[in-house]
C-alpha cells in the first residue's frame, strides 16, 4: 500500500480548527458560563420538551434515603425518588450525598407518580441539583480498598453517614453482646469531631445494669445517660420524651437493639429486627442502611447500620485533645510533642501512676493511638 502523504498538513489543519483564542476560553470557563449550563432532561419527565433545568420549579428538602444515581428526598411531607442533574457539583473529599442533607431539587413531571412502576429507571420526581453545607455530621474514613482508593494518595475521603442531626445516641448493652468501651470512647470522640451532642442508652438492663465504677465514670464525663429495655419497655418512654423535639442519630455495635428501640419509640415503624449468634453473643448486621423514622412528640431518630469497628479521621498528636483528664498535665511534660507513652518525664504518665488519670482511659489511649 502507498504511504499516504501530507498527514502533517491535516493534522495542522485539524489543530487550528479546534484552536479557539485565550478570551474564549476565559469565557468559556468562567463561573457564570457554568451556571448557566442547562442539564438537558429527557422529553417524558418534563411538561414540555423544550423545558429545560433552568425552567423548572425549583424547592428545598432534605434527603431520606440513597440509591445508585440520586436519592429519595422528603418535600413538605412527601417523598420524591430524585436523579442527580449532571451539573451537581458537591464539595471534594466526602461523600457527595448522605441522609440528612438539604438540598435543591427542581421538579419533573413524573410519568409513574402511582408508584406502580417504582423500579422504573426512568422515574423521575426531580433532579437534585445542589447541597446545602453541612452543619453537623456522623462520618468515618473511606475504606483504603485498593479497589476503592488509591493506596499511595494520603488525602482522607470522608464516608458520611448522617448529615445535620443534634444528637449522637450512643446504645450499648452490657450483655448480649458484652460492654465495648472502647468503642463507646472511639463514639464520643466522633461525635465532639462532628459537633453532636452525645447521649448514651444503655439497652437490655433486664439482662444487667451498669455498675457503679462505669456510672461514675460516664458523670465525671458530663455524659447523659439513658437506662432502658426495648424487650420489657422500661425507661423506653422517659428516653422518647427525651430525645422529643430533637434529631437524633442511633448508633452502636450491632445487636445491642437499636432497632428494637426504634420499634419501641416508633408505633408502626415495623424495622426488621434479628438475634444475637448464640456462638459467640455477638449481633447480626440487620439495618442495612440509615433510615429516618418520625417521633409521635416531634423531632425524629435516623436509625443506622451496626459496626463492629469505627475508624476515625485523626492525627497522633490530635489525639490528647479528646482525653480531657489529660488536659491538666500535658503542659507539664518535659518535650512539647511528647506522646505520653514513652518519653521521660512525661507528667501524663506520672498522673497515671499516681492515680489521678484513670488507667482504663490511658490504655484506651494508647490502643487507640496504636490505630493512628
Amino acid at each position: 500500500m502507498a504511504k499516504q502523504k501530507g498527514k502533517s498538513k491535516r493534522r495542522i489543519k485539524s489543530l487550528d480548527e479546534h484552536t479557539i483564542s485565550e478570551h474564549d476560553a476565559d469565557a468559556a470557563m468562567s463561573p457564570q458560563s457554568l451556571s448557566e449550563r442547562g442539564v438537558k432532561i429527557p422529553a417524558h419527565r418534563l411538561s414540555a420538551p423544550q423545558d429545560n433545568l433552568e425552567d423548572l420549579p425549583k424547592v428545598e428538602g432534605m434527603v431520606v434515603g440513597l440509591y445508585p444515581g440520586g436519592a429519595m428526598v422528603r418535600i413538605d411531607g412527601s417523598q420524591l425518588l430524585c436523579n442527580l442533574a449532571k451539573t451537581f457539583r458537591p464539595p471534594a473529599g466526602a461523600s457527595p450525598l448522605a441522609v440528612g442533607d438539604g438540598v435543591t431539587v427542581a421538579l419533573t413531571q413524573s410519568q409513574h407518580a402511582d408508584g406502580s412502576l417504582a423500579d422504573d429507571r426512568d422515574r423521575s420526581d426531580g433532579m437534585i441539583i445542589a447541597r446545602s453545607p453541612r452543619e453537623t455530621l456522623l462520618a468515618r474514613p473511606q475504606p483504603t480498598s485498593a479497589k476503592r482508593r488509591d493506596e499511595y494518595k494520603a488525602e482522607t475521603f470522608q464516608k458520611v453517614i448522617v448529615a445535620n442531626m443534634d444528637m449522637l445516641l450512643v446504645v450499648v448493652s452490657l450483655k448480649k453482646p458484652k460492654l465495648r468501651r472502647g468503642l463507646i470512647d472511639r463514639f464520643l470522640i466522633v461525635a465532639e469531631r462532628g459537633e453532636l451532642q452525645p447521649m448514651i442508652a444503655i439497652n437490655k438492663i433486664d439482662l444487667a445494669r451498669p455498675d457503679e465504677e462505669f456510672s461514675a465514670e460516664l458523670a465525671e464525663r458530663s455524659v447523659d445517660v439513658a437506662q432502658c429495655s426495648a424487650l420489657t419497655g422500661e425507661g423506653v418512654g422517659e428516653l422518647a420524651e427525651r430525645l422529643a423535639g430533637r434529631r437524633s442519630i442511633l448508633a452502636g455495635a450491632s445487636g445491642v437493639g437499636k432497632s428494637a428501640l426504634v420499634n419501641a419509640m416508633v408505633p408502626g415503624a415495623n424495622v426488621l429486627t434479628r438475634k444475637i449468634r448464640s456462638k459467640d453473643s455477638r449481633g447480626r448486621h440487620t439495618t442495612s442502611a440509615a433510615a429516618i423514622y418520625d417521633l409521635p412528640a416531634g423531632g425524629m431518630i435516623v436509625d443506622t447500620p451496626g459496626i463492629r469497628e469505627l475508624g476515625m479521621d485523626l492525627t497522633a498528636d490530635q489525639l490528647p485533645w479528646y482525653f480531657p483528664e489529660f488536659e491538666p498535665y500535658v503542659g507539664q511534660c518535659r518535650f512539647n510533642n511528647c506522646t505520653h507513652t514513652h518519653e521521660p518525664d512525661c507528667a501524663v504518665v506520672v498522673a497515671v501512676e499516681a492515680g489521678h488519670i484513670p488507667p482504663r482511659r490511658f490504655q484506651s489511649y494508647l490502643r487507640l493511638l496504636e490505630t493512628l
